[in-house]
């Protein structure tokens, strides 16, 4: 399953490490809903697959946060 492998990446990474993927992931969607709404985008189900990945990201941060405590 791909994205059981790609949690598995993510809980190697460190929380800078995250939050710099996390700032990538949203400039990637920021960038594909742009080109949704200008009529550019040719695969709209890669909106969806980033919107999960950066919920993934970002329940990995909470998990690491709650465990440092």
């Amino acid at each position: 399953m791909k994205s059981k492998k790609y949690i598995d990446e993510l809980n190697g990474k460190t929380p800078a490490e995250l939050q710099k993927d996390l700032t990538a992931a949203k400039k990637e969607l920021f960038n594909l809903r742009f080109q949704n709404a200008t009529n550019q985008l040719d695969n709209t189900a890669r909106i969806r697959e980033v919107r999960k990945n950066i919920a993934r990201i970002q329940t990995v941060l909470t998990q690491k946060a709650k465990t440092a405590e």
